[in-house]
């Protein structure tokens, strides 16, 4: 993804925690950035992922995410995913794949999130 996309990790998790496991993860650096807690906003008893703080064009933003309290702020840019804790036998990023090759060729991800949100 890191290839067709300027990939941000945005984490509701603390940035001593989150920063290590993401360096274990990300051994491509896929990653141009990471941004933690300290870049959410806390809103009602949430952290919240304001996409808007990312100086980005609304328009050809989106959010992966298992959390709808995360992206309460921007519900027409999420792409929701399941929770895959525990589940080693879980594709749904990989499935996903041919949804986010689509993505990448338009200027206007929202027709498209939205048709992808009425056929699930």
């Amino acid at each position: 993804m890191g290839e067709m996309f300027e990939c941000v990790l945005f984490t509701a998790s603390l940035s001593k925690y989150a920063d290590p496991v993401s360096d274990l993860l990300d051994k491509g650096g896929a990653f141009q950035s990471r941004l933690f807690r300290e870049a959410c906003v806390y809103h009602k008893g949430n952290y919240v992922k304001d996409l808007s703080r990312l100086g980005r064009d609304l328009n050809r933003v989106i959010i992966v995410d298992n959390s709808p309290a995360s992206y309460i702020f921007h519900p027409d840019n999420a792409v929701p995913v399941v929770s895959w804790f525990d589940d080693m036998s879980d594709t749904e990023l990989l499935d996903l794949i041919p949804f986010f090759e689509r993505l990448s060729k338009v200027d206007d991800i929202y027709d498209i999130l939205r048709k992808q949100k009425t056929s699930s």
